[in-house]
């Protein structure tokens, strides 16, 4: 056999086992909940007065890393009629993997009354670092900014939980690793512009980087089946509270069976 074949060969064993490191690096999640083409609508209310508008959406897959990514986008902002009051334009984005549904790529554009802060990370879960524009740190495997880790809750298997049962999660924000706590609540039917559908209930304790600079209180009805979709959203401020109710949906995974009417 010549040098040259015996090279070819080498080159094509050490690429199928490259090919076969690849696939098995990271872990595998099987995701029903939701894919590209999705788009959930929000009304955000304070108290009786829509406040703003909300969309979640997942226009398309992006690759980075060497990945295949969802780019997930959401986006607030405030209606016409309130911005004299306090005017809001957030947008935040992440790029989630597609086989492993954890973050390669975070940014947060925050626009609120006086208010603005800009940070992005990217997340290096080959090497478990966080790069940001502040430095980079020490992150474990699989940590969520606060965007992916709703998504990925929505893969998740609810059934065998009992009221005040947690999920413990991990979140990156800034500089630093915050537990994510998902606190189970049980069931309840809720009805929103959309329609009415049976849910579950979920309390997510967030220590930093959250959807809102609120400290207060977050509860989300997620829809009973295997979508997982967020309907209603209810955040507990100083006073009174701040609700996002869903309002259409578009571009679904699959069947919504929660849905009542």
């Amino acid at each position: 056999m010549s040098k040259k074949s015996l090279l070819i060969i080498i080159i094509i064993s050490l690429s199928i086992l490259t090919k076969g490191q690849s696939s098995s690096e990271f872990r595998t999640i099987d995701n029903k909940a939701f894919k590209v083409g999705e788009k959930l609508t929000f009304d955000v209310k304070y108290g009786f007065v829509t406040a703003g508008v909300a969309v979640m959406a997942v226009p398309r897959i992006r690759r980075i890393s060497g990945r295949e990514a969802y780019n997930i986008t959401f986006d607030v902002n405030s209606v016409p009629s309130f911005d004299w009051i306090y005017k809001v334009r957030d947008h935040y984005e992440t790029y989630v993997d597609v086989q492993g549904l954890f973050p390669w790529r975070f940014e947060q554009h925050i626009r609120e009354g006086s208010y603005s802060r800009d940070f992005s990370a990217f997340f290096d879960q080959r090497n478990g670092k966080a790069k940001t524009s502040g430095g980079e740190y020490k992150i474990p495997k699989y940590v969520n900014d606060i965007v992916s880790a709703l998504y990925y809750a929505r893969t998740l298997n609810f059934s065998k939980l009992k009221y005040g049962d947690y999920i413990q999660l991990e979140n990156f924000y800034k500089d630093s690793v915050y537990t994510l706590d998902v606190k189970y609540l049980g069931k309840e039917q809720t009805s929103v512009p959309a329609g009415t559908f049976n849910c579950i209930v979920v309390e997510p304790i967030i220590k930093k980087g959250g959807l809102f600079k609120s400290e207060g209180s977050i509860y989300v009805w997620l829809t009973d089946d295997n979508l997982r979709i967020p309907v209603k959203v209810k955040t507990k401020v100083v006073i009174g509270s701040i609700d996002g109710v869903l309002t259409k949906y578009e571009g679904l995974a699959g069947e919504m069976t929660s849905k009542v009417n």
